[in-house]
């Protein structure tokens, strides 16, 4: 196979202070074909902090357009004329090899979906917690769309993200693919690092949206559901009162969920 070009897909909103420090991380990485930003109408400078960089970015597109994350992604994944898209949030730092080991990792395969490392920075008691997984077919579909790559091929069959999810929009799109017979690997050596909430309220409304998206999981996929232990989410909550918090703020968002409750 000739050398895989990467389309690099971040949504952004009011990122003016995390922005340059992830575009400084793409500057030199190996196989980078294009960086496409979404800007979900930030109310910042963000949109010019991403144009200051198309210098060094000549084949950067830049999209500013009112939109939940996965919509965010579908634009820029419609924009994309690269073999493979790698997703990333604006908050996020890549390491220098990062694309390097998803190209390697995906070694061209058309059904083969690569899921890097993701490192939580920030206040340590936020970035101890362990990301509750969800196993399908023998597969962790839950990995985090801030460090994934698909090939363009296999996104557009499936149809991207479902833009009816307001998060846990990345978990729906990897257990569409698993049912279409796709493999996810993860390259713990593709490593993004990836910002934890800096405030209490912050860390609490996440929570929030995370249980959020599990009910709407659960309306698409309820079958499944059968192999989700919730004793082994209490384990993981461990003797945290910060993993409790955060379960009992996605328990409140995922009734709301449940009631038919718009998201805030």
């Amino acid at each position: 196979m000739a050398v895989a070009q990467v389309s690099v897909i971040l949504t952004v909103r009011n990122e003016e202070a995390n922005l340059g420090h992830l575009l400084d991380s793409l500057v030199n990485q190996e196989g980078l074909h294009e960086v496409i930003v979404v800007d979900a109408a930030s109310t910042d400078r963000t949109v010019a902090v991403a144009e200051s960089y198309r210098s060094r970015f000549p084949s950067m597109r830049i999209v500013v357009q009112p939109c939940h994350r996965g919509e965010g992604r579908n634009i820029g994944a419609r924009l994309a004329t690269g073999d493979l898209l790698a997703f990333i949030d604006g908050d996020c730092i890549a390491n220098t090899f990062w694309l390097r080991r998803l190209v390697d990792a995906w070694d061209g395969d058309p059904l083969r979906i690569v899921a890097g490392r993701s490192i939580l920075t920030g206040y340590w008691a936020f970035t101890k917690l362990h990301r509750v997984e969800l196993a399908h077919r023998g597969q962790d579909t839950t990995w985090p769309s801030c460090n994934l790559a698909y090939p363009r091929e296999l996104f557009q069959r499936l149809g991207g993200f479902d833009a009816a999810f307001v998060t846990a929009e990345d978990i729906d799109l990897n257990l569409r693919a698993v049912e279409a017979g796709a493999r996810i690997v993860h390259t713990p050596d593709a490593i993004v690092y990836a910002r934890a909430r800096d405030s209490i309220n912050g860390f609490l409304r996440q929570a929030y949206w995370n249980g959020y998206g599990r009910k709407q999981l659960t309306a698409k996929h309820g079958r499944m559901w059968s192999q989700y232990s919730f004793r082994d989410l209490a384990k993981r909550q461990g003797a945290s009162w910060w993993g409790w918090m955060r379960a009992a703020s996605g328990m409140v968002g995922y009734l709301d969920a449940k009631r038919g409750r718009p998201p805030p």
